[in-house]
């Protein structure tokens, strides 16, 4: 695979997991002889939620919600067939969302 790139895109909520998930996908990367460039952290996407509490006229009792959403994204350059083959029998945690493009 010469002159190839694999691009993973990780997405979770919990930053723990999702550093954790890189971390692997990096340690089994390097094992096989591939270059990693990564993982880069991307902006968090913060989605805000207003509940009005008060069933009826208090517009003033208000609940805020939040959910964060943690982004990396990682390159992995002229990777081999065992970087792939590694990479394919990797587990991750079930809390994160990957997307693997190859370039």
């Amino acid at each position: 695979m010469a002159d190839q790139k694999i691009r993973i895109r990780l997405k979770a909520f919990d930053h723990r997991l999702i550093d954790r998930s890189a971390s692997e996908i990096v340690e089994t990367a390097k094992r096989t002889g591939a270059q990693v460039r990564g993982p880069i952290p991307l902006p968090t996407k913060i989605e805000r939620y207003t509940i009005l509490t008060s069933p009826h006229a208090d517009k003033d009792a208000r609940d805020q919600y939040e959910t964060r959403t943690h982004k990396r994204v990682m390159d992995i350059v002229d990777p081999n067939d065992k970087t792939v083959d590694a990479l394919m029998k990797l587990d991750l945690a079930a809390g994160v969302d990957v997307q693997i493009k190859l370039y």
